[in-house]
């Protein structure tokens, strides 16, 4: 068992939220039980979700899209009041961290990308930035662009769509940002990085990639930010004494 506020302070020192601007605030979103026994992770706060930590009988969902974005309406109805009325009544917290856990050095979803395929000398893409949410490494040998393509897939769990420069040049360095990044994919190209990889395409990335002979990798929101939560819930439920359960809402984006 643990406090709920244990918990926020444990979550706050680890992530450090207010060491980042982001469009949604982050820890704790909505208030529930003061103690917690079980906690639930997944991608989104989705109702779906919310109804799986109800069977579970857990006292907190941790996740990394919570609520109250940035531009998103104030009133409290239809889609949001069914959730947090589900949250409230069955006195359940909801913790939240966004982009702080995209960026953390080795729980964050970049971190544990670079990991899963074997990114060396990984360094921020933003030059300068500590706080990047895009990165930037290595291969130890040059790959195929479809033989990535392939891996990804495969690792992830959702087929990739791969953009193939006119060059189709081996990939020796990449540049990665988790989740819907595509508009990092000029800064790559623009420091001569062979590929980038993140989880949306937009229309103009094709051209993008086409004209700055960058591959280009959009492998799923969803997937490429699964790995970060389920890494961070792992973490918590060995440094407290607490069960942890990940819950993956299937989600084809």
């Amino acid at each position: 068992m643990i406090l709920t506020k244990d918990l926020e302070a444990y979550l706050t020192e680890l992530l450090a939220p207010e060491k980042i601007k982001d469009f949604t605030p982050n820890g704790l979103q909505i208030q529930g039980s003061e103690t917690i026994t079980k906690i639930v992770t997944g991608v989104t706060a989705s109702q779906a979700l919310i109804e799986r930590a109800i069977e579970e009988k857990a006292q907190a969902i941790l996740v990394h899209h919570g609520y109250f974005w940035k531009n998103e309406s104030y009133v409290i109805r239809g889609m949001k009041h069914k959730r947090i009325k589900s949250l409230l009544m069955n006195d359940i917290n909801l913790f939240a961290y966004h982009l702080p856990l995209d960026i953390h050095p080795t729980l964050g979803n970049n971190a544990q990308l670079a990991a899963m395929f074997n990114i060396e000398q990984v360094a921020p893409l933003e030059l300068g930035n500590s706080m990047s949410v895009a990165m930037q490494g290595s291969f130890s040998s040059a790959i195929n662009g479809s033989d990535f393509a392939t891996q990804l897939s495969q690792q992830l769990n959702r087929q990739c769509l791969h953009i193939t420069p006119p060059s189709n040049k081996k990939i020796t360095t990449i540049a990665w940002c988790s989740g819907g990044g595509q508009g990092y994919i000029e800064m790559a190209a623009e420091q001569g990085i062979d590929a980038f990889l993140t989880g949306e395409v937009s229309e103009q990335t094709t051209h993008i990639a086409h004209e700055m002979d960058i591959h280009f990798f959009a492998a799923g929101h969803h997937a490429t930010e699964r790995y970060g939560i389920k890494a961070l819930g792992e973490h918590i439920a060995k440094t407290h004494n607490v069960e942890v359960i990940f819950i993956d809402i299937d989600n084809p984006v």
